[in-house]
C-alpha cells in the first residue's frame, strides 16, 4: 500500500506523565520509565531508536491519551537511565529482558509494542521471544540488523554515501585511510578511547552523519541536537557497540528466520520510501516474509518518525488498534 499524505501535524496533543521512576534491572543498570495517558487504557510500550537515542515527550503523541496507557522507557545507557552511555551488559537480549521486567513491574499482562528504526529491531526480537505478551506491533523504518544494512549506511560507497557524498566526507574524516576498510571497527576504537577529545570528535561525526540523513530534507535542528557532546557520545558509543557485534544475533537474518513465532500477531509496518538510513528493502523483505502484516509506504518521507506523512500513518495504526476488543490486561 502506497500512501500520500497531507502535511498538517497529525500527532495527538501533548500530555504529561502521571507516573515516572527507575527500575533497577541488575547490579549496574537502572532504567528510567514513565506512564501517561489513561491508567485504565490499553497498554502500549514505545521502543526508541538508536540504539542509544532515548525517549522524549513528543513520543507520547503517537497514541490517543484517552485510549492508551502509554509506557516510555530509556534503554540501558540512554536518556535518563543510569549509568549514562554504559556498554557493560548492554546487548539486545539484556534489553529484551528489561522490557519483560518493566511489564512485570507495571503489572501488565499484554501490551501493544511500538518501535521504529532500532526500535523495530528490538520490537521484533522481543515479540519473537515473548509472543504471548504482545497484542499488536506497530513498526517503522525497518532495521533487521543484517550485515548488508550496516554496510549500506556505514561502509559502502554505493549506499547512503552515494546520496550524501558531502556528509560522508565529514563522517570519514576522523578515520585514517588505512582504517577505512572497517568504519564501524575504526569508530569503536575511538569512541571507547580514554582520550576524551578523540572520543567526542568521533561521537559528533558519527551522530551528525545520522542526523543529517534522517529526514527527506536535512533538518538543521536535528543536526544541532545530536551534535551536543553528551547526546552524541551516548548514541554513537551504543550504536557502534551494537553494530560491531551485529546486534548480538546468532546469525544474519535471524529476525526473519524466526517470524513464524509471531505471524498471528496483528501488525502494521510504516516505511518512508526515501529512507536512506533503513532503506525500504528491509521493510519489503519483512513484508514478503510476513504477508499478514500490513505495509504502508509513505511516498514523501525519509527515516524520521516525525515527518508528517509517516507520523500520520503511525497514528492511524495506533488508532486502529485502540479499537480492538481483544483482552489486553
Amino acid at each position: 500500500m502506497t500512501v500520500k499524505t497531507r502535511q498538517a501535524d497529525p500527532l495527538y496533543s501533548p500530555v504529561k506523565p502521571y507516573r515516572s521512576g527507575y527500575l533497577r534491572v541488575d547490579a549496574i543498570h537502572r532504567i528510567y520509565f514513565e506512564e501517561s495517558g489513561n491508567p485504565n487504557g490499553k497498554p502500549a510500550v514505545f521502543l526508541h531508536g538508536g540504539p542509544g537515542g532515548g525517549t522524549e515527550p513528543r513520543m507520547r503523541r503517537f497514541f490517543n491519551p484517552k485510549k492508551y496507557r502509554i509506557v516510555l522507557f530509556d534503554q540501558r545507557g540512554c536518556g535518563r537511565s543510569r549509568p549514562h552511555g554504559s556498554l557493560v551488559d548492554n546487548t539486545t537480549w539484556h534489553l529484551v529482558s528489561d522490557i519483560e521486567a518493566l511489564r512485570t513491574r507495571l503489572m501488565i499482562e499484554r501490551w501493544l509494542v511500538f518501535g521504529g528504526s532500532w526500535g523495530s529491531t528490538l520490537a521484533l526480537a522481543y515479540a519473537e521471544k515473548h509472543p504471548g505478551r504482545v497484542t499488536e506491533l506497530v513498526l517503522r523504518g525497518i532495521f533487521l540488523a543484517r550485515r548488508s544494512e550496516i554496510d549500506w549506511f556505514y561502509q559502502s560507497p554505493d549506499g547512503t554515501a552515494s546520496l550524501y557524498p558531502d556528509q560522508w566526507e565529514a563522517f570519514v574524516a576522523p578515520i585514517p585511510l588505512d582504517e577505512r576498510r572497517s568504519m564501524v571497527r575504526a569508530y569503536y576504537k575511538r569512541l571507547t578511547s580514554s582520550n576524551k577529545k578523540t572520543a567526542v570528535r568521533a561521537a559528533r561525526a558519527w551522530s551528525i552523519w545520522e542526523a543529517a540523513t534522517s529526514h527527506l530534507r536535512t533538518d538543521p535542528d536535528e543536526v544541532a541536537k545530536w551534535s551536543r557532546p553528551r547526546q552524541a557520545t551516548a548514541v554513537a558509543r551504543i550504536e557502534c557497540h551494537y553494530f560491531l557485534h551485529r546486534g548480538f544475533f546468532r546469525r544474519d537474518g535471524q529476525l526473519l528466520d524466526e517470524l513464524p513465532r509471531i505471524r498471528r500477531i496483528p501488525a502494521v509496518i510504516v516505511q518512508g520510501r526515501y529512507d536512506v538510513i533503513c532503506p525500504m528493502r528491509s521493510a519489503w523483505d519483512l513484508h514478503r516474509a510476513w504477508p499478514e502484516a500490513e505495509l504502508r509506504v509513505v511516498d514523501d518521507a525519509g527515516h524520521s518518525a516525525f515527518e508528517p506523512g509517516t507520523a500520520r500513518e503511525l497514528v492511524r495504526a495506533t488508532d486502529k488498534f485502540s479499537r480492538t476488543s481483544r483482552p489486553y490486561a
